[in-house]
């Protein structure tokens, strides 16, 4: 039996209908589909910065907005915005785009269209950032900040009417490398365009010499002392000097030194000629003479020194020639110290020739502040280093072992005021003193030393005279604060 003719062609025109819709539907979802593929997909990050759904130019704008924003840069306490076009950041947009393009059209049309049409989508994959920017312009801009924001150490100061020094403040420079790569990195972050400038501290330099002479006047001052004080001082690290001579407010010329009487630190000479002829191992009795010399300041000991390992005769007149060779010519000792001994020689040297100035030094011996120190910056140099004067002028005859010998020797000379007095207890100190002492006044004192302290060695010598009298404890007293003050110099608070 056959189906009527209208019922079939009701079914194909349902048929068709149903088929031009799907057509229509199709071609609809085409459309759409080429539109959303004009964007670029959802979830697509160029340089950190979403651009999903985003045409080319809309995307450019924003990486653009995104990477022009000031970075803020940190010194110290200091705020500074610093615009990316300041050093010349430049995005490369084309580069980045293009990359987007294809994660845009990674997959064929057709082939996504179907995935379109499911409701299936793929995550793409994230376009780098791509930069660049002007080092040279970022370098000249920092130079900027650096000269207007680096702060310079300040060095410590004196305090007034006091030994002491006030503690240096330390200063600042930018650390121009460090800053170059990490305001790199910000240039290239979203996140962290805040950038703490990294600082170089530079610690407070110690005060110059010239702080450190006007500290020891002012000191003399204060004390109302009124004679002739000689101090010379060498930094042993540095081998810079400190030298000068004052009275009454005043400094005196320095140049020929002024001549003071040696009294017993002129046995630092006679020791050291003593082993400049003395073999590697000296003997107990000469140990015991030399020891008895330098910690008990025995004159009679020196005397017997003398005659057994110098010269019984001309032992004086030869610690003299040493000296000379040495160079020091203002130190000299012209006869022993027994009571009676009789002059050898009269010495003339330019510091006891000068009409200016008188300390009224005795014609038996003789020494400057800066002699004395020098002999005993000589020792150290030839201790530590195997340097210095004393084994190149008497070579082979005074070995570095010796010298530390020496010094040993000094460092046993166990007395509690003058230079000792001015440095904490424990400190070591090798030194001599002496003082000069006519029908019970005293006229003349003096200490030199080779000071080893934290903050540096040297070597300090102090001489004072007066033609009335020496006090003791006042003048003590004033040897033991300028010992103070160079050692606050050496040692300064916070260092």
């Amino acid at each position: 039996m056959r189906r009527p003719i209208s019922a079939f062609s009701s079914l194909r025109f349902f048929s068709i209908a149903l088929i031009l819709i799907a057509i229509v539907l199709t071609v609809l979802q085409l459309m759409q589909f080429s539109r959303v593929r004009s964007y670029f997909p959802a979830g697509l990050e160029i340089a950190s910065v979403p651009v999903g759904g985003l045409d080319r130019t809309q995307a450019a704008a924003r990486l653009l907005e995104a990477y022009s924003t000031p970075l803020v840069l940190h010194y110290g306490e200091a705020e500074i915005q610093l615009n990316p076009a300041v050093v010349d950041f430049q995005l490369d947009t084309e580069a980045m785009l293009a990359a987007a393009d294809l994660e845009r059209t990674q997959k064929l049309f057709w082939e996504e269209f179907w995935d379109y049409l499911w409701g299936r989508t793929t995550n793409p994959r994230s376009v780098p950032l791509r930069s660049s920017f002007s080092e040279t312009r970022l370098r000249a801009y920092l130079d900027e900040i650096a000269e207007r924001y680096d702060q310079a150490p300040v060095p410590a100061r004196p305090v007034a009417g006091t030994t002491n020094f006030e503690a240096g403040q330390p200063g600042y420079i930018l650390d121009a490398d460090g800053a170059v790569l990490l305001i790199e990195n910000a240039l290239q972050s979203l996140q962290g365009r805040a950038v703490d400038l990294p600082l170089a501290r530079t610690d407070p330099t110690r005060p110059s010499m010239r702080n450190l002479e006007i500290l020891l006047q002012q000191t003399l001052q204060i004390s109302g002392f009124d004679g002739i004080a000689g101090i010379y001082l060498i930094d042993l690290q540095t081998a810079q000097e400190l030298h000068f001579a004052h009275q009454l407010g005043e400094n005196l010329p320095v140049n020929p030194d002024i001549a003071f009487t040696a009294s017993s630190i002129i046995k630092v000479p006679i020791m050291v000629s003593a082993y400049r002829r003395i073999s590697d191992n000296p003997g107990d009795e000469t140990t015991k003479l030399l020891q008895d010399m330098i910690t008990a300041s025995g004159n009679e000991a020196a005397d017997w020194l003398m005659d057994r390992v110098i010269d019984p005769t001309r032992g004086p007149l030869i610690v003299t020639e040493d000296m000379q060779t040495l160079g020091l010519q203002n130190t000299f000792l012209a006869g022993k110290f027994t009571l009676g001994s009789p002059l050898l020689a009269t010495i003339r040297t330019p510091a006891n020739q000068r009409t200016d100035v008188n300390t009224d030094p005795d014609i038996y011996s003789q020494t400057t502040p800066s002699d004395i120190g020098m002999l005993l910056g000589d020792l150290y140099q030839c201790a530590q280093s195997g340097g210095g004067t004393l084994p190149a002028v008497f070579a082979g005859e005074i070995t570095p072992a010796e010298c530390q010998e020496m010094i040993n020797l000094l460092v046993a000379n166990k007395l509690p005021v003058l230079l000792t007095a001015g440095i904490p207890e424990g400190t070591r100190i090798a030194h001599k003193h002496g003082w000069v002492t006519f029908n019970g006044v005293i006229n003349a004192i003096g200490d030199a030393g080779i000071i080893y302290s934290p903050g540096g060695n040297y070597v300090l010598a102090v001489f004072l005279h007066h033609p009335v009298q020496l006090v003791w404890d006042p003048a003590s007293l004033l040897i033991s604060e300028l010992s103070r003050a160079v050692y606050n110099y050496f040692n300064l608070p916070g260092s």
